[in-house]
């Protein structure tokens, strides 16, 4: 599986929403290496948790439209 690659704009977002939680919430100052570092170790260890499950979200969203399809076109047999 390809891993998971942000865009240094994105990492600098990432890092920037986990330094107020861990000053709030922890009671730990992070520096810009360490969250940088934390949004790697995230993305790498926790990250194909959150993609897996968006991959099973979609497949049931495709999944009830390929019903509601299937559903549809026999509404439109006509009897012979």
């Amino acid at each position: 599986m390809k891993p998971i690659r942000f865009s240094r704009e994105e990492i600098t977002a990432i890092a920037a929403r986990l330094r107020p939680y861990f000053r709030d919430e922890l009671e730990v100052e992070l520096r810009d290496l360490q969250a940088e570092m934390l949004v790697d170790f995230l993305a790498r260890e926790i990250g194909p948790f959150f993609y897996n499950r968006a991959l099973y979200d979609a497949q049931a969203v495709l999944k009830a439209k390929a019903d509601e399809l299937a559903e549809a076109i026999a509404g439109l047999e006509r009897d012979a």
